[in-house]
């Protein structure tokens, strides 16, 4: 019992105590602290080999360990089987050794001044837990009486959990009835016959020392109560009624003693018919939140439970017969804790007064027993030393007082121990920062620099920057000088500064180096981005920095917060490029938020972009059928990840295992915002779908394929298309068309039914069925018209009704010739032709148009020569005249004109004999200029090679040019009438100036294209050469002349006398028809000669006169 003085004295000390908790730095000299051991108690399990208790400590000097068994000292054995470690007081033994070392131990480390101790250590030894070997006589009860099956499992290694099963390990039905208990026996609230058998059996289990042990079986015998009825159902409705009671717990009252924190479990299992129910309350309080029931609502637990939870609960069995119930006393306790944190070490003066105290909790109230280097400690008023309870007081403390001082709080729960080092002593500051520590800092950014001392009494200390003391208000001195802080740093900062360290016992001081960095920046950051899937992805991030810090600097890069280079599996297609990462080969992996972090020693800055990664989308889910009775269903799916581009469209396949199996086709598509398709089916098919999104990078992969649908059988859905008909010979019909695809069948025994009959006259349709698609009518009318329909059927029906279209049997050539043939010229290569047409029915066939033929008997220009050159032109659809090119000038034709179809062509008209008027000569192939001396020039040429008809002579045309300018400065013109001429001699006025001539070759339809040439040559002289070369000229001239009159002779003749047969117009109706309309003016024009009219009739010495010139 505290005395009043006592309590007196503790407050006096409390407050006026100068004891120092601390740390003290290892440089000092201190008992040992323990640092690391094993937490008792420790269970030896049976197949551990080894069991090794730990016990470490640091002290300087540097302890030595002694351990304590059951109180007494321990001298473990010089064997192999047991091992020490020099380094502290660890040992290990083999576990033939396990039952020697059960028991409790505590380990010591001291050194010189003081000894520290842990708490106590249990070693238990585990036993392999077992049932006796008992003998059972069968339980005999009767029919509707409660029974309990003892289970009294053995004790274990925890957790342990209990099983009650037969002999052919299966697990006994439990329920409302039937129920276990917490503690392993099995109740049952009445028994029924069934519950009669010989193999009741409690199995244990303890994991972990891996054992299940079994106990001997137990046998029961229900007897029935009338045992002539063997319906046990019947018999259990006839039971008499039973009033509750608890076959667990026994009595009307438990009390339940637990530690806080502990689960509290109450249970109460009832005996009675019917099964009684079992309500819960707590006396004078509702049950907490945290109440759970189970087991039927028979066990009630309450997790963690605190003093809150202690009080008087009752638990209740009703039925219809009545009501039994029960009372728990719960009392909550708790092992000693510390009240706040475990006593500190302390560091005293010489002379102070030292006050330790142990603060603790508990339920019931802890004893507290002091220590001094593991020794008991008593009180003692004669040398200023007090015990009291909680409390040690040290009055004037000298160096002696130093030590290890042991706290030891128990109670029957438990006990905590607290090591508390006290030092008593003086002790000049000393450094134990590092002198010369060099600082560095970012500009902007805090640093403290340390100036850590130790002594006793505490020191002064102060921080000097080049002989000035450090003040202002970015400028903080922390903890008694040992931490100088500035704030916000400035390059003004950097420099050296001294701390300086001063008590009664001595000073000391250290220098420091501050140094202020440039910071590091992200000048061009990654930027947000969108890639394809497949690509090169590029992330820029440009830096600067402290370029003293170079070595310190790096550029890290995370995605989704993950070191990159060192995480990712993919990092091979990682590239640092420069400024740039680099990603390879794209896939939706990749997307996410990278961050770039440039890094030096005392600094970093940061930036991120978000990467998003465009890919085809992924496969649609959970596809599903619904209406699968028929052949319109609705399939939908669940649409998978877009990968960032939206779905533009779906895409339904099929694949069907009938006609082409493992073939995929397209079925149906669908737009990208809807997740449902109306499908319809063909029916007789073993279907199954699947499903594609294609978005704006591509086409994803299918879905998986769904079950298979059978649609069932119908008449087909559609007839033939594409039906063609064709007259191969004059007297049948081909009928063809494009047949139903094998899935549109629909059903089996497809065939085609085709109806025929012809028009215009009362026929009755003729019907056949085939099964290929195409069908000949035989023995029909040349080119006569039918109706023909085509319709499809299978064992099942027939297919819709079809329309009936228009055909033709076969083609004969054509019987009749145009007559009323007339040609008209207009011009000399140009002819319109018109006749009269045939009748439609002598076509017999397809109407294809008309061929014009001509031949060209003879040249007016070669009339003795018989030329026979054939030719035709055909004219596609039904008309009366068309326009023929083609022809050539001067000449006698004889024309025809025919019908054609499919077939091929009719007879020809009646021939028509016309002529071609003459037209104007191509160009003379050659046109020399020669000057023959100072005055003349000679202008040479040769005649056309065609002339188209009689020619007539030249026409020249030439102009004076300016020999330096080029310019025209005056023309002329010229006919030369002599056909035979091929030379010309012009005059020169100017010998400086130069000519170009032009000349044409002339017949009476005109003038020709003119040939081109101008004189740049110098003067040449005209010899023998050039005469001879004039008299040969000169000759072939005049015979060509005499040729010529001749043949002018007789074309005016023959124009005398035939005349009449033709007319010669000049663009008269030259596009009667829209088919003519593509031959304009321009193809078939000539023109005047400045000379000469058109060619007309007129009397032959008109002709005769004016060929002559």
């Amino acid at each position: 019992m505290r005395r009043p003085g006592d309590l007196l004295l503790v407050l006096l000390w409390t407050f006026t105590s100068r004891a120092r908790s601390l740390n003290i730095p290892f440089e000092v000299e201190q008992p040992p602290t323990i640092t690391n051991h094993t937490a008792g108690p420790i269970i030896a399990l049976p197949f551990d080999n080894t069991l090794t208790i730990r016990c470490e400590a640091r002290g300087n000097p540097p302890p030595a360990y002694t351990w304590t068994k059951d109180g007494q000292e321990l001298n473990l054995p010089n064997i192999p089987t047991v091992k020490t470690d020099n380094r502290n007081g660890t040992f290990m033994f083999h576990n033939k050794h396990f039952a020697q070392f059960r028991g409790k131990y505590r380990c010591f480390a001291s050194n010189k001044l003081g000894t520290a101790m842990t708490e106590e250590i249990e070693i238990v030894l585990s036993t392999s837990p077992k049932f006796p070997k008992e003998t059972f006589d069968t339980i005999v009860v009767k029919e509707g009486y409660p029974i309990t099956l003892h289970c009294n499992p053995p004790e274990g290694v925890a957790p342990r959990q209990i099983y009650w099963m037969t002999h052919g390990l299966q697990h006994i039905k439990q329920d409302e009835r039937v129920s276990m208990g917490t503690d392993g026996n099995l109740y049952f609230a009445y028994a029924l016959p069934q519950d009669s058998r010989k193999d009741y059996g409690c199995v244990a289990a303890f994991q972990r020392i891996r054992t299940i042990v079994q106990k001997t079986p137990l046998s029961v015998k229900v007897e029935r109560l009338e045992p002539e009825n063997n319906s046990s159902e019947s018999v259990s409705a006839t039971l008499p009624v039973r009033a509750p009671s608890l076959l667990l717990p026994s009595g009307v009252q438990t009390e339940k003693l637990l530690l806080k924190g502990q689960d509290l479990h109450l249970e109460c299992i009832p005996a009675g018919y019917p099964t009684p129910k079992i309500t819960w309350m707590k006396m004078g309080e509702t049950l907490t939140d945290r109440t759970k029931l189970d087991n039927f609502k028979k066990l009630l637990t309450i997790s963690a439970v605190d003093e809150k939870d202690q009080g008087k609960y009752m638990c209740m069995a009703e039925n219809s017969a009545g009501k039994a119930d029960h009372y728990f006393d719960v009392i909550v306790e708790e092992p000693p804790s510390w009240r706040t944190k475990p006593p500190q070490n302390q560091l005293s003066v010489i002379g102070s007064d030292v006050f330790i105290k142990c603060s603790v909790d508990g339920k019931p109230t802890p004893v507290i027993t002091w220590r001094k280097n593991g020794k008991i400690l008593q009180d003692d008023r004669e040398n200023n030393r007090r015990v009291l309870d909680e409390t040690v007081m040290l009055h004037k403390a000298g160096p002696e007082d130093s030590g290890v001082y042991q706290c030891e709080a128990s109670n029957p729960h438990g006990s905590v121990l607290a090591n508390i080092n006290v030092l008593v002593m003086n002790m000049a500051p000393l450094m134990l920062t590092k002198d010369f520590q060099e600082y560095a800092v970012i500009e902007g950014e805090d640093i403290v620099m340390n100036c850590s001392v130790f002594s006793s009494p505490p020191s002064s200390v102060s921080w000097t920057k080049e002989g000035t003391v450090v003040e202002g208000e970015r400028f903080h001195v922390l903890e008694n000088g040992q931490f100088l802080k500035i704030i916000r740093s400035e390059k003004g900062d950097m420099g050296i500064y001294a701390c300086m360290a001063s008590n009664r016992e001595g000073m000391s001081n250290l220098t420091a180096l501050l140094d202020v960095k440039d910071p590091t920046k992200i000048v061009a950051p990654p930027q947000d981005v969108q890639i394809s899937s497949g690509k090169l992805a590029r992330l820029m991030c440009r830096s600067e920095y402290d370029r003293s810090l170079q070595g310190t600097f790096e550029v890290i890069w995370r995605k989704d917060g993950e070191e990159i280079f060192r995480s990712s599996e993919n990092s091979f297609r990682y590239n640092m490029e420069g400024d740039q990462l680099q990603i390879r080969d794209l896939n939706i992996s990749d997307q996410g938020m990278y961050t770039c972090i440039a890094r030096t020693s005392l600094d970093e800055d940061t930036a991120t972009a978000f990467l998003t990664v465009l890919d085809t989308p992924d496969a649609p889910m959970s596809l599903k059928i619904s209406d699968q009775e028929s052949r319109n269903v609705t399939l939908s799916w669940i649409p998978g990840s877009d990968h960032n581009s939206s779905v533009r469209e779906f895409v339904v396949e099929y694949e069907e295992s009938h006609w082409e199996p493992g073939r995929w086709k397209e079925l149906q598509k669908v737009t990208g915002n809807q997740a449902t398709a109306e499908l319809f089916l063909h029916g007789d098919l073993n279907y199954q779908f699947r499903v594609y999104a294609v978005n704006a990078i591509g086409p994803g992969p299918p879905s998986e394929p769904t079950e298979r649908l059978k649609t069932p059988p119908a008449a087909p859905d559609r007839n033939p298309e594409n039906i063609r008909i064709h007259g191969h010979f004059p007297h049948e019909m081909d009928i063809s068309w494009d047949p139903l695809l094998p899935i549109e069948f629909n059903g089996p025994g497809l065939e085609y039914k085709i109806s025929y009959r012809k028009l215009e006259v009362e026929d009755k349709w003729q019907e056949h069925l085939v099964t290929r698609p195409s069908f000949i009518v035989r023995n029909t009318s040349t080119f006569a018209p039918y109706e023909i329909k085509i319709q499809s059927r299978n064992s099942l029906g027939w297919g819709p009704e079809p329309r009936p279209i228009t055909g033709y049997s076969g083609e004969d050539i054509p019987t009749a010739a145009p007559h009323n043939v007339a040609v008209e010229v207009i011009n000399t290569t140009v002819l319109r032709v018109s006749w009269s047409p045939v009748l439609p029915a002598t076509v017999r066939g397809h109407f294809g148009g008309y061929n014009v033929n001509w031949e060209r008997m003879k040249s007016f220009l070669s009339p003795d020569k018989i030329l026979e050159e054939h030719k035709s032109k055909s004219f596609p659809g039904n008309r009366t005249h068309v326009i023929v090119p083609g022809f050539e000038p001067f000449s006698e034709y004889r024309l025809t004109v025919n019908v054609f179809n499919k077939k091929g062509k009719g007879p020809k008209s009646d021939p028509v004999n016309f002529y071609t008027p003459e037209g104007v000569p191509e160009k003379v192939p050659v046109l020399f200029p020669r000057i023959q001396d100072d005055d003349t020039v000679l202008l040479e040429w040769g005649p056309p090679s065609v002339t188209n008809g009689i020619l007539t002579g030249y026409f020249l045309k030439y102009h004076l040019l300016n020999k330096t300018s080029l310019e025209v400065i005056d023309s002329f013109e010229l006919n030369l009438t002599l056909p035979d001429v091929t030379q010309h001699q012009i005059v020169r006025s100017d010998r400086g100036n130069l000519f170009r001539f032009y000349l044409s070759a002339c017949t009476r339809a005109g003038c020709g294209p003119a040939e081109l040439a101008e004189n740049h040559s110098p003067p040449e002289k005209v010899g023998t050469e050039a005469s001879t070369s004039t008299q040969r000229w000169l000759i072939g001239t005049l015979c060509a002349v005499a040729l010529l009159t001749l043949l002018a002779v007789i074309v005016c003749f023959v124009m005398k006398t035939k005349g009449g047969k033709y007319a010669v117009k000049e663009k008269e109706d030259l596009f009667p028809d829209a088919e003519s309309q593509a031959m304009n003016d321009d193809a078939y024009e000539y023109s005047k000669p400045h000379t000469h009219d058109v060619y007309q009739d007129q009397p032959e010495s008109q002709c005769t006169h004016h060929l002559m010139g």
